[in-house]
């Protein structure tokens, strides 16, 4: 079950559109017979079901939580037409179609924990995957059969060696993300910055328009959305990968994207950044805006073979989907970690 906001794999933005992608092709190629509920768009190796003929627009407005409700409903009707073993949804209000059924349900879940948040998933009392150790911290007494890293085809994305000399951010336009202090983190560093960021939205726009623009310099290069191969470049090329994250994000897709390139990862102690940045070996983690500054200009001390490495051994698919499987042996068997 995936989220109703992306098409699946998603054209551009949409982690976890794409997560579930991953995850479906991989269970396919394995042998399984997979399902995937998504929009009708999506593409996919597995049978779809589409309950939504595309993407809402709702994602970020006010009708947002309206797309929501409507989702969840769309599901369970969707639910009552399947015969299947295990029902994995990736969706916020999906899992309370879920509710009362006797076919076994696990939930990955993908966002920060808030009061709110922590409450639903206790009052689903559905087995939880989370993405982070530092996402399954930020809740303990919640039913977690797994936690289980997000990942990447690793093959897919460009390894080079040599870099070019500027900065990237990349992701979405927003404060969370720490976008307005990208160029000044880059200038203090004495390089250069390319900022490819999805900005389409009401919020986005004016984030963008009243925050971030006025801080760009003659160094600074707005990309726009970043897809596909124009995406794998820009990363490919990039000194490091800058991520001056302004919440406790419970992983960052782009960070493994980076590390598959060889491009080290240069972020604040934020969420999973930790976790997933190894410090002085794939990138730096720094502890304050300062530091992140000295760090990005230090990024070319950091191996790219050591990057490519590092994601080959703990962020790839195969493992990936092997670690879904067990987790659906663990809630089929009734078990939980």
């Amino acid at each position: 079950m995936a989220p109703p906001w992306f098409e699946v794999p998603p054209p551009g933005y949409g982690g976890i559109e794409r997560i579930c992608h991953e995850i479906v092709e991989g269970l396919v190629a394995r042998g399984h017979e997979v399902t995937l509920v998504a929009v009708g768009s999506s593409v996919t190796a597995a049978r779809l079901v589409a309950p939504l003929p595309k993407p809402p627009s709702g994602l970020g407005r006010p009708e947002g939580p309206g797309e929501e409700a409507r989702w969840a409903a769309l599901v369970h009707r969707a639910l009552e037409k399947l015969a299947v073993d295990v029902v994995h949804d990736h969706s916020l209000a999906g899992p309370l179609a879920g509710m009362g059924r006797s076919v076994p349900t696990v939930v990955t879940c993908h966002g920060a924990f808030h009061a709110w948040v922590e409450d639903y998933y206790a009052a689903l009392g559905m087995p939880l995957i989370a993405i982070s150790e530092a996402q399954r911290r930020a809740a303990p007494g919640l039913p977690w059969v797994a936690t289980i890293h997000n990942a990447i085809a690793v093959a897919a994305w460009p390894f080079r060696a040599a870099k070019d000399g500027y900065a990237l951010f990349l992701g979405r336009m927003s404060p969370e993300k720490g976008a307005h202090l990208a160029p000044e983190v880059a200038r203090a560093a004495g390089v250069p910055l390319v900022v490819a960021a999805k900005c389409n939205e009401p919020d986005e726009l004016r984030y963008f328009e009243e925050k971030v623009a006025p801080r760009f310099g003659p160094e600074t290069t707005w990309a726009g959305v970043a897809a596909g191969a124009r995406r794998a470049e820009l990363i490919a090329r990039a000194r490091c990968l800058l991520v001056p994250v302004q919440w406790e994000e419970p992983f960052g897709l782009a960070l493994v994207e980076a590390l598959a390139c060889g491009t080290p990862v240069v972020g604040l102690a934020r969420g999973a950044v930790p976790e997933i940045v190894r410090h002085g070996r794939t990138g730096w983690v720094a502890q304050d805006v300062e530091e992140l500054a000295a760090f990005v200009a230090r990024a070319g001390e950091i191996d790219p073979h050591a990057c490519r490495a590092d994601a080959v051994a703990r962020f790839d698919i195969p493992a990936f989907v092997a670690r879904h499987e067990d987790a659906y042996r663990r809630v089929l068997d009734g078990a939980a970690s």
